[in-house]
């Protein structure tokens, strides 16, 4: 949870600079005496601090895609927080899809005019944020627990909550919900108020973080008879590489050894491809969304709001863009007295969102095996992949998606 002085303090006196006023607000709110922030601890849900905190519940935070050259890379620049990870991000120009034994690479960069992707941790950012508030001197509350909302319809939401075992209370302007999916901010919306659409999927991801040098310089996703895999990585000397799975699989039957037999496997990778796997977890996967992200003086972002299953690394990139909607919203509140942006935030963020939750349905649907699938269901997959792969406006169509769209244009 997060809290910090009223935004007001930053429009005193008639000059100010806007863009600075903006940089500020990005960088120092998202909370504010003016907005609390509400986001979730511990590895499941991950993103506090700054701006809102976008939460992303994945219990093996998942490499992210932070695209140069556009709106997501920008924003974390201009926040301040980009340093590190323009240092030690990793640039890539293409992506691998692997299928009948061949690779066929889709050059992101040639497609979409330049664009690239930035494979950067997402626990990195999050060290990033928490370190840059830590800096800022403004309130920031680890552990908490019993939080709960109240008075949200009216002008000044209170949050509960206790921490080091006292009772305190928060009063503010407004409450960012950033606190995952099975956060108590979404629950504190009345009944009847929201419309959720879902859907679960009966696969999940074996994820492992690797000490062994990456066998490819770019990503490579696979379709395999035996089920999708995922080559990615975190840093020229650690490989980050997932298999698909049951979702309710149990680790217990998972050797490294087996692990290790069934990535070379699927992904085509040399027999000497190991090293001492760091971590391994199973994860689930579905796609979420609710409607509206909104209600009276409390403002949903991040998982708190849609999930996306992660083959289209687009969960946090969307975490992201709903925080610059909601900036945006409070800087003309704060500054102008407009209350327009809050209003339209729900309607502002949902159409970027549909358009990332069906880019990321149909690359899962496309690259794993279904469940109960026939041999019909595999020619269908193949089929739309070879498309992909020589059809340059389908591979277009692929790469501008995957570099992510213009937040505006969507």
């Amino acid at each position: 949870m997060t809290t910090s002085a009223s935004a007001d303090a930053y429009v005193e006196g008639d000059d100010f600079d806007d863009r600075e006023f903006r940089r500020g607000v990005w960088r120092q709110t998202l909370t504010s005496v003016a907005l609390v922030t509400v986001s979730a601890g511990g590895r499941e849900n991950v993103m506090a601090c700054e701006w809102a905190s976008m939460v992303s519940h994945v219990p093996m935070c998942f490499t992210i895609a932070v695209h140069p050259r556009n709106a997501t890379h920008d924003l974390l620049v201009e926040a301040g927080v980009g340093d590190r990870m323009l240092r030690e991000g990793i640039v890539h120009h293409g992506i691998e899809l692997q299928f009948d034994g061949e690779r066929h690479r889709i050059p992101l960069s040639e497609l979409t005019g330049g664009r690239t992707i930035m494979i950067y941790g997402q626990t990195e950012v999050v060290k990033d944020l928490i370190a840059a508030r830590l800096a800022s001197g403004r309130p920031l509350h680890f552990e908490v627990d019993d939080v709960s909302l109240h008075d949200l319809e009216g002008d000044r939401p209170r949050i509960r909550y206790r921490a080091q075992g006292e009772q305190d209370e928060l009063e503010c302007d407004v409450v960012a919900g950033c606190d995952g999916f099975h956060g108590v901010c979404r629950e504190c919306i009345p009944a009847g108020v929201l419309s959720t659409f879902e859907r679960e999927y009966p696969f999940g991801w074996l994820g492992v973080l690797a000490r062994v040098e990456p066998a490819s310089e770019e990503l490579i996703y696979a379709w395999n008879e035996r089920g999708f895999a995922l080559h990615s990585m975190r840093t020229p000397e650690i490989s980050r590489l997932y298999l698909q799975v049951r979702h309710d699989e149990s680790l217990d039957g998972w050797s490294e050894d087996r692990i290790w037999s069934e990535l070379q496997l699927r992904l085509g990778l040399p027999d000497d491809f190991r090293g001492p796997i760091i971590e391994q977890g199973v994860t689930g996967m579905r796609s979420f969304v609710c409607e509206p992200m909104q209600h009276g003086r409390l403002f949903l972002a991040g998982d708190a709001a849609h999930i996306v299953p992660p083959t289209g690394a687009k969960g946090m990139n969307l975490a992201l863009a709903d925080v610059r909607v909601l900036c945006a919203a409070l800087v003309r509140w704060y500054r102008d007295g407009d209350e327009g942006g809050l209003e339209a935030y729900s309607d502002a963020c949902l159409r970027r969102v549909w358009r990332a939750e069906h880019f990321s349905w149909w690359m899962t649907s496309m690259l794993h095996k279904i469940e109960g699938g026939d041999p019909f269901d595999d020619k269908l997959q193949l089929s739309q992949l070879r498309y992909v792969t020589t059809s340059q406006a389908a591979a277009t169509s692929l790469a501008e998606n995957y570099v992510g769209l213009d937040w505006k244009a969507v």
